[in-house]
């Protein structure tokens, strides 16, 4: 009897353990990159989908390697963020699915325009679109026009903030450039745009700063080069712990710019480098020499690769406990 009543509490206590183990894996928030190669990081991958612990999920920059609404890597979409209007960011045409064409050459044939990869999406999954700047009265005009509720495009300006399931969403400079092109406008005004060589004005460009249920505040840098809001905001005010940090160079940030940005101004614990701009990896291993390998070997914290379809889970102060 009593060896009967000690296994009882022995199977008790790896239950509680087990349920403990559970609720720890539950307060995880979720990182899947979504580029246009499985276990790869390639050329013009950016999108990334970010699942808070409560379920949450919110999809980062669409841009051309979700292969539209239909992409039966997305699931549920609650919100979608844009940094800027640029097409490999908002989604001016798509690959057909994924590993069509070559890493450093993806298909994107799959053309969207004037409506966009990202309002396309948006529309499917019954999603909000949430923006800074003068980006949420185009996105109304297009949700509008095919139908969609033009509410479903939010406005978060710099310094406020707005909440999406458990996680709270600001906007932050980004130092860029964010016109949209006559074929997202499409009508004679498009056609008058490009003619002339001219873009529509959308305001700044922007970054994102997340805070996730568990605690974990996230950084998300659109495109930009280096800024004092790096310091000042993201760093200093919002203490951000994981940072998803532009390197292509030349547009951007390069690998050195960026890795200065994480090493002396924010000082996360932890990144994923994004718009490399390249053929990052190749096996999914990072290749030598590349934009991708010179950052990763000059920061001075964890850096996790974003290889397509693979879910990193981060911890609520920035550590990374699986995938990476």
């Amino acid at each position: 009897m009593r060896k009967t009543g000690f296994s009882s509490v022995l199977a008790a206590a790896a239950m509680a353990g087990l349920c403990l183990a559970g609720t720890a894996q539950a307060q995880t928030v979720k990182v899947t990159p979504l580029g246009s190669h499985d276990g790869e990081f390639c050329l013009f991958d950016r999108a990334m989908l970010l699942e808070d612990p409560d379920g949450t999920r919110i999809l980062y920059d669409a841009g051309r390697t979700v292969a539209g609404a239909d992409d039966a890597r997305l699931g549920k979409v609650d919100a979608l963020l844009v940094s800027h209007m640029h097409g490999d960011h908002v989604g001016d045409r798509h690959i057909p699915g994924t590993g069509t064409g070559a890493c450093n050459k993806p298909d994107v044939s799959t053309a969207v325009l004037p409506d966009t990869n990202t309002v396309n999406i948006a529309l499917a999954k019954d999603a909000a679109i949430v923006t800074g700047s003068e980006m949420p009265k185009f996105f109304a005009g297009k949700l509008k026009s095919l139908g969609g509720d033009p509410k479903k495009s939010q406005l978060v300006r710099f310094g406020a903030s707005r909440k999406i399931g458990g996680v709270t969403i600001t906007t932050v400079p980004a130092v860029h450039s964010n016109g949209i092109a006559g074929g997202m406008i499409g009508g004679t005004l498009g056609d008058l745009l490009n003619g002339a060589g001219l873009t529509a004005y959308a305001g700044p460009p922007t970054g994102y700063v997340l805070t996730f249920s568990n605690g974990l505040v996230a950084y998300l840098s659109g495109d930009t080069g280096v800024t004092a809001e790096q310091k000042t905001v993201v760093g200093d005010q919002y203490g951000a712990e994981l940072v998803v940090m532009n390197i292509g160079d030349t547009y951007t940030t390069g690998p050195t710019e960026a890795a200065f940005v994480v090493n002396d101004l924010i000082k996360p614990a932890s990144v994923i480098p994004s718009h490399a701009n390249e053929q990052a990896t190749e096996g999914g291993a990072v290749v030598a020499g590349s934009r991708t390998d010179q950052f990763m070997k000059a920061v001075t914290v964890p850096a996790h690769l974003p290889l397509s379809g693979r879910t990193m889970e981060f911890d609520g102060d920035g550590a990374c406990v699986t995938g990476c």
